[in-house]
């Protein structure tokens, strides 16, 4: 792995990060360099720390209250006044309680305005189905203008925002609650709209996002144990999607894999099948939640149980080789 981070920008340590206080952070530098950024918050700053940038600039922080209309709402109208607003709340409620006023006001207007979704995945484990949020990338990729990103480590946070508040139009923003492994070094430099190869290979593809990048670069070494060279790339913007990314791998490796911490349904993996079906047919798996509600309970045991544990990408790597090989011989 560390020759790999020199050419990659990818880390050789396993450290970790909590995705709130680098959200926080990231969000306190993108202040600096961004005056015309603003922030808002439904009532969430102390959960998600957007509170940290309260703090350092409180002219230009709104708490709009426990209303999640009304904070898409004020957040469009501060962009039409040339504002570049950066709305704060969890996850699901963007994808339920204020998704037609996502749709209607912020996209079919195209208004500048960044949703920054907080405890997204199932990573509010302990407040169970109805705060987890499985459908929302599905959701919010449906929707005509709209921009999903998907941020894999503290790193990327701080990497990508600088570039959402520079992309013209509406953004997703999807954040995980949680501490996860440190991946990218300085040397990481994503681009949205392009996936980021994170691990060469040449007998199948894992594209990953979030926290399920980190166990797609533990099923890799684990797959490498049984003679499978995978090759992992990030996609950290499912839409735009890197169409080209995806057709590459399919046509150097012939098998592809996908890793999410969301429903298979309508995600990361709906999106590739939707480019394979029509551009390159190869076999495929989709690695993620399927098509149920998780329950309540501690979070890598909700990941482990509900089809995203390192053995969940590991099998289905193993499959889609045999499926293009005819053989098992790779098993």
């Amino acid at each position: 792995m560390a020759q790999l981070g020199a050419q990659l920008g990818v880390q050789s340590g396993l450290e970790l990060v909590n995705m709130r206080k680098a959200y926080g952070s990231a969000l306190v530098n993108l202040g600096r360099t961004h005056p015309d950024v603003v922030v808002l918050s439904a009532d969430v700053s102390n959960s998600d720390h957007s509170f940290m940038f309260e703090e350092a600039f409180p002219d230009r922080f709104f708490n709009v209250g426990i209303a999640e209309q009304s904070l898409v709402d004020v957040a469009v109208g501060l962009a039409y006044s040339g504002k570049v607003p950066f709305a704060n709340t969890f996850a699901f409620l963007f994808a339920t309680r204020a998704l037609e006023m996502v749709r209607t006001h912020l996209c079919y207007g195209e208004a500048n305005v960044k949703l920054m979704a907080a405890y997204a995945g199932v990573s509010d484990s302990f407040d169970g189905p109805t705060h987890h949020s499985i459908t929302d990338v599905a959701i919010m990729r449906s929707l005509p203008n709209m921009t999903v990103v998907v941020p894999s480590d503290g790193v990327a946070i701080d990497k990508l925002l600088p570039q959402v508040a520079e992309w013209r139009g509406p953004v997703y923003f999807r954040l995980n609650r949680n501490d996860v492994p440190v991946l990218f070094n300085d040397g990481y430099a994503p681009v949205i709209g392009k996936a980021y190869q994170v691990l060469p290979g040449e007998d199948v593809t894992i594209f990953a996002n979030g926290l399920m990048l980190a166990r797609s670069l533990e099923a890799a070494q684990e797959l490498a144990g049984r003679g499978i060279s995978a090759r992992v790339v990030e996609v950290h913007t499912v839409k735009p999607l890197d169409v080209d990314a995806v057709v590459r791998a399919a046509e150097e490796t012939g098998a592809i894999v996908t890793a999410e911490e969301h429903s298979i349904v309508g995600g990361l993996g709906g999106a590739v099948a939707e480019v394979l079906s029509e551009q390159y047919p190869v076999p495929l798996k989709r690695v993620g939640i399927a098509d149920r509600f998780a329950e309540t309970g501690p979070y890598t045991a909700l990941l482990d149980r509900y089809g995203m544990a390192v053995q969940d990408i590991v099998a289905a790597a193993g499959h889609v080789v045999r499926m293009k090989s005819g053989s098992r011989t790779k098993a």
